[in-house]
């Protein structure tokens, strides 16, 4: 690897790849919990198609899940025909479309993390802390969240590193516009097909890097989850 590799370096893709992963995991994070205390609490009506749907970005191709966002928001439905014209406002090549991208791949992992870790929290503590007049909410924040929150932080860590890791869906919304929608991922592809292989290397090392101390806190969170 040159030398003179690090003076040519250009954070901008890892700088946003970040900015786009944190903003992600946070709408992840919200619909997330709620989801996962409904599917572990309630017994919602076809709660199993619903629990189905909200899993798909696991199983689908990345170009699928582009193409529905492309359907649903593109300029040509009615929804992006509406955002373009009253807002002038439009995903398609921002780096806002990138961040739906990753907050629907990531969205699984915060799910499955919260709706286990909802349904190992011992209800007899919720029981008790009704029993001294606090509500629903009072006994969740107080209560249900903090038990279970040890699982949803391991989740949603790994919903972190799955949204910094996102290509497939956030290339096709987004592109790959150096210094505007062009994220880490899209940058070790474009030096890779442009013949930069010691970039790409250098990227990778680092994108990996930041993957691998996610993952080893989420497993020390996870050691941490009610039994």
């Amino acid at each position: 690897m040159p030398t003179d590799l690090w003076t040519q370096f250009d954070a901008a893709p890892l700088t946003l790849t970040l900015r786009v992963a944190g903003v992600a995991t946070l709408i992840a994070l919200v619909l997330g919990v709620a989801l996962g205390w409904a599917f572990a609490r309630t017994r919602l009506p076809g709660r199993g198609v619903l629990e189905a749907v909200c899993m798909l970005p696991l199983v689908l191709p990345p170009t699928v899940l582009g193409y529905g966002l492309l359907v649903l928001m593109g300029r040509r439905s009615a929804l992006g025909g509406w955002l373009r014209e009253h807002f002038d406002y439009t995903i398609i090549f921002n780096w806002h479309g990138a961040v739906i991208a990753s907050a629907l791949v990531a969205l699984p992992l915060v799910l499955k993390g919260a709706s286990s870790a909802f349904a190992q929290v011992d209800r007899n503590l919720e029981a008790a802390a009704r029993t001294l007049r606090q509500s629903r909410w009072s006994t969740f924040v107080r209560v249900t969240l903090p038990l279970a929150w040890p699982g949803i932080l391991a989740g949603t860590l790994l919903a972190f590193a799955r949204a910094m890791g996102e290509f497939g869906a956030s290339l096709m919304v987004a592109g790959s516009i150096p210094g505007q929608t062009q994220t880490a991922s899209m940058a070790i592809y474009d030096a890779v097909q442009a013949g930069r292989d010691d970039l790409a290397l250098l990227l990778a090392l680092v994108v990996s890097a930041v993957s691998v101390a996610i993952l080893v806190l989420s497993n020390r969170f996870l050691q941490r989850s009610p039994a």
